[in-house]
């Protein structure tokens, strides 16, 4: 009894400690999300699902009051959000790397959809490396719970036992999974936001679907499927450097790209203005295309 008593103070110890820097964000006609205090002069992080409009944004405090926010930019390939709220004195959450976490560490999922704070329990329960998410965000780490996500939860904090925020619960990124945005991501995106109000993503300008390899084609260059064209942007990269509908994309910069999740990856930042080469099909025929990259808006 002692053992679970102690337990449950020092549970309840760790949501006093964390919970100042879990705000209410009412930027959607739905049920508010939550958010994380990012700095003391009023910069909060979000889960960008949660921000339907870009303006009459209201954060709520967790001294009661409201303060009202702007918009200064987000990135849906991570579903983070960056706002920037009229309040200053905050207490911004102390952010820990997720590189000691392990399967079965006793973990709490915040959040404050209503006036107090809200708090839920589990355990980490799947960990792995670095990902990209289905709109080709790259994520730091596979950071998956089993702690319940009620409704507003999106956008508040994974928290350690120690008090310490691990990352920014979402349950947009995955269909039916609610997974956990790295401290490390929300840093490098956070500061990318703050700095330029987007993430440079590359801009290729088509539309596209798998489509089965010929046999030969298919031992010749060791995978199974490519990307069909199927549409080409009026203007776009794509059309400017002759690509056409029917063409079959199996490589960017000697990258091979067999789905949709292999070219959206691609398209990074660091590649936006760059020549790159396109191995496509055409005809039956393997051929390489030259391609300067623009970017996404």
């Amino acid at each position: 009894m002692e053992l679970l008593a102690n337990l449950s103070n020092a549970l309840a110890e760790t949501v006093e400690t964390a919970g100042p820097s879990v705000v209410r964000v009412e930027a959607r006609r739905r049920l508010p999300s939550s958010g994380i205090v990012w700095s003391a002069d009023g910069v909060i992080v979000t889960a960008h699902h949660g921000v339907e409009r870009e303006d009459n944004i209201e954060v709520g405090l967790a001294d009661g009051t409201t303060a009202a926010a702007t918009l200064v930019g987000r990135d849906p390939t991570t579903d983070l959000a960056v706002l920037r709220a009229r309040a200053g004195g905050l207490k911004s959450a102390a952010w820990v790397a997720t590189d000691s976490l392990r399967v079965g560490h006793l973990v709490l999922a915040l959040g404050r959809p209503g006036k107090s704070v809200l708090a839920t329990f589990g355990i980490v329960s799947a960990l792995g490396d670095a990902w990209r998410s289905p709109m080709g965000g790259q994520l730091d780490r596979y950071l998956q719970t089993d702690v319940v996500m009620y409704p507003g939860f999106s956008g508040g904090p994974l928290v350690s036992a120690a008090g310490q925020v691990l990352g920014l619960n979402t349950s947009a990124l995955l269909r039916g999974i609610s997974v956990t945005v790295p401290a490390a991501t929300v840093r490098r995106v956070v500061e990318t936001l703050l700095a330029h109000g987007h993430v440079r993503r590359a801009y290729l300008g088509v539309g596209a679907q798998p489509v089965r390899l010929p046999a030969a084609l298919e031992q010749r260059l060791g995978q199974e499927t490519g990307l069909l064209l199927v549409s080409i942007e009026p203007g776009s990269p794509a059309e400017r450097s002759s690509l056409f509908l029917g063409d079959t994309i199996v490589a960017l910069d000697g990258n091979k790209v067999a789905h949709m999740d292999d070219l959206l990856a691609l398209l990074s930042g660091d590649r936006v203005g760059k020549q790159v080469p396109v191995r496509i099909v055409r005809g039956g025929q393997v051929q390489d295309v030259t391609v300067v990259l623009g970017e996404r808006e």
